[in-house]
């Protein structure tokens, strides 16, 4: 049987109608995404040849560390945002373009396994007759990180992915586009939901929406 969600699905703060356990549980869920988004990139990139012993700007799991300020602004306003940029030198990648894109993709790809973790911990506490609304929301939040990193446009990871292919290296357009992306991306994002979600929300959004009724029923 399908579980009725018990807040909308992505979830985004509305000023008219903000339950505090939801507004709760958000911010904990933001904090959660931001924090495994980040440290899954500086993990990989660790693996991948990136080290950095005793490199303050990665692996401290301290998740106010990597919040960004537009990244932040983006998730109060848009129900979307993005932690502060991972520093990755590509050097010492030996293949680095295909290293970064794999880098970035990190990030999503740990929001997805945070958002099955809670999903089986939500199926715990309801086997156990508690309330898993937190955990919901951390299975909602980091499922839509994982989705909208679809979006084309940077720090998401298709953006790298088209920087990389399509962008020439060291060109001023490759500078543009790492500097505009990520007010490019919070401008589509806020339009998109004043738009009610006729941008990019009427495809992504049935995704997310999909995925967290898998991993919460």
């Amino acid at each position: 049987m399908e579980a009725r969600p018990l807040f909308p699905i992505p979830f985004v703060l509305h000023p008219a109608h903000m339950a505090l356990d939801d507004v709760v549980s958000f911010c904990v869920a933001v904090l959660v995404a931001v924090l495994v988004n980040a440290e899954g990139q500086a993990f990989v990139a660790t693996l991948l040849g990136d080290k950095r012993p005793g490199a303050r700007d990665r692996l401290h799991f301290n998740a106010f560390l990597h919040l960004d300020l537009l990244g932040t602004l983006s998730f109060l306003a848009t129900g979307m945002g993005w932690p502060k940029a991972v520093a990755v030198d590509t050097t010492k990648f030996k293949h680095p373009d295909l290293c970064l894109v794999i880098t970035r993709a990190a990030g999503p790809f740990a929001n997805f396994l945070m958002a099955n973790i809670a999903g089986s911990l939500v199926w715990l506490l309801k086997s156990l007759s508690l309330d898993p609304r937190v955990f919901l929301m951390v299975v909602a939040v980091n499922l839509t990180v994982t989705v909208y990193h679809l979006v084309p446009l940077l720090p998401m990871a298709t953006g790298t992915l088209i920087s990389a292919i399509l962008i020439p290296k060291g060109s001023r357009l490759e500078q543009s586009y790492g500097q505009l992306g990520p007010y490019l991306l919070f401008s589509l994002l806020l339009l998109d939901r004043l738009l009610r979600g006729e941008i990019v929300g009427h495809i992504l959004a049935p995704f997310v929406r999909d995925l967290f009724t898998l991993l919460t029923t």
